[in-house]
């Protein structure tokens, strides 16, 4: 009788571990299936599920984008601005579209230049829509909607300069020279002016402009949009654009003028829709808005 009862216990204790086995089983594969329908879910986010596309720029860099006192020309204003600051521009212009069409709210957050890749990879933003071009170093970082604007390498010297009447870059030679940091202005194009003095990077746009207006450089390298509202703020300025010198201009490839806008990478929902909107655009429509940008661009830095 003892080894019958011994033997009843034996089974129920093995039928209970059993239990328990099979419940921890289904306990595991419940949780690993949440975990892959959370990724999956974190992946198809676009950012914009709030309704507002959060985006980051300069805010100091004319005519893509600059900071003004007011909300006059459809400025929008900067997100966390203590002095109630708006941002305009281009860029702003172009936010704008993309977001009447998708039906968001658009919201506009200053950031420094080497901050903008940073912010939408951790994802403070949703996009980064400041004038960057869509190079492969970049692409390896973001994924990039677009291009949104096709902007053509140019030089800025002044008038009266030596070489005010130069037709090539060839003849650039022994200018000095700079451009913006972290951009394919200051570290593709001007390495290829053979002789040419290749000064320390200019921090942001406005100190690139200024080097070349107060004379520090003799020469500054950007981009066409860049230098047209340029010399409407430094009338004495003058645009050495060479693409007409097809064997002494700079080599640039697509990925040097298309300009594009940062996403995090894998956010292919987000990329869509932007890319949806942009397809219906044209070149022509695109030069249109920026000279609408020029046209209301301040004379001066906000």
């Amino acid at each position: 009788m003892k080894k019958y009862i011994a033997l009843l216990l034996a089974l129920s204790m093995l039928l209970a571990l059993a239990a328990c086995g099979t419940k921890s089983a289904t306990t595991s594969a419940d949780t690993s299936a949440a975990a892959d329908a959370s990724a999956s879910a974190d992946a198809s986010k676009t950012g914009v599920e709030d309704g507002v596309l959060t985006i980051a720029m300069e805010c100091a860099y004319t005519p893509y984008n600059w900071t003004q006192t007011d909300d006059s020309n459809g400025a929008v204003p900067i997100k966390n601005s203590t002095a109630g600051e708006y941002a305009n521009g281009y860029d702003v212009m172009m936010a704008k579209k993309l977001c009447e069409a998708n039906g968001w709210k658009l919201e506009v957050e200053r950031l420094d230049w080497d901050s903008l890749i940073p912010a939408v990879q951790t994802g403070e933003i949703d996009a980064v829509i400041a004038g960057q071009s869509m190079t492969a170093e970049r692409a390896k970082e973001v994924d990039f909607a677009g291009p949104y604007l096709y902007a053509t390498i140019v030089c800025l010297t002044k008038s009266d300069s030596k070489f005010a009447s130069a037709t090539g870059i060839s003849q650039l030679s022994g200018g000095t020279c700079t451009s913006q940091l972290g951009t394919v202005w200051y570290d593709t194009c001007l390495p290829q002016i053979k002789g040419a003095k290749v000064q320390s990077a200019s921090e942001n746009a406005p100190a690139m402009l200024m080097a070349v207006e107060s004379g520090t450089v003799d020469f500054v390298c950007t981009d066409m949009p860049t230098a047209q509202a340029a010399v409407q703020a430094y009338p004495d300025l003058k645009i050495l654009d060479f693409s007409a010198n097809t064997n002494d201009n700079f080599k640039a490839s697509d990925e040097d003028v298309n300009i594009g806008i940062g996403l995090r990478k894998g956010n292919t929902v987000l990329k869509d829709a932007l890319n949806k909107v942009l397809g219906t655009m044209t070149a022509d429509d695109f030069n249109k808005l920026m000279a609408e940008a020029i046209k209301v661009q301040p004379k001066t830095e906000g």
